[in-house]
């Protein structure tokens, strides 16, 4: 049975993984990655776009995982080498956060909804992921 994440990076670092078809969790972590398995949806979310730049508080990829094994990559353009697994990438819009927030089981407090993106990689429910994803394809 699938499962539903949510993984917390920097837009740079998101995109990347996206244009070379891989999930990368937990700044690289191989027990952040052993979680997944083929079938299950990875949405990332981005505070920013990168380590010192601008907010960006937005789900910005949209996942399934097609591997089955995991392994080390090179992110690319970098020497960061994380433990990383296949995924394919639907075409889809990013979607700034705090207008959905209200829809999602998983924000317990709107003041404090910041609180749950503090995690780098959390499991969330199907009818979460579903309220993202549909928002994302623009439906």
């Amino acid at each position: 049975m699938a499962k539903y994440w949510i993984g917390v990076a920097h837009r740079k670092q998101a995109l990347s993984a996206k244009s070379v078809g891989f999930v990368a969790l937990s700044h690289g972590k191989k027990s952040a990655v052993s979680k997944l398995s083929a079938g299950d949806g990875v949405i990332y979310y981005a505070p920013k776009t990168d380590f010192e730049g601008d907010a960006v508080q937005a789900v910005i990829t949209l996942a399934t995982i097609t591997g089955t094994e995991i392994y080390e990559r090179n992110m690319p353009d970098t020497d960061f080498r994380p433990w990383v697994i296949d995924a394919t990438y639907e075409e889809i819009s990013e979607i700034p956060i705090r207008p959905i927030l209200e829809s999602l089981s998983f924000v317990k407090d709107i003041r404090y909804w910041g609180m749950a993106f503090r995690r780098s990689q959390f499991e969330i429910s199907e009818p979460d992921f579903h309220v993202l994803a549909t928002a994302m394809r623009g439906q």
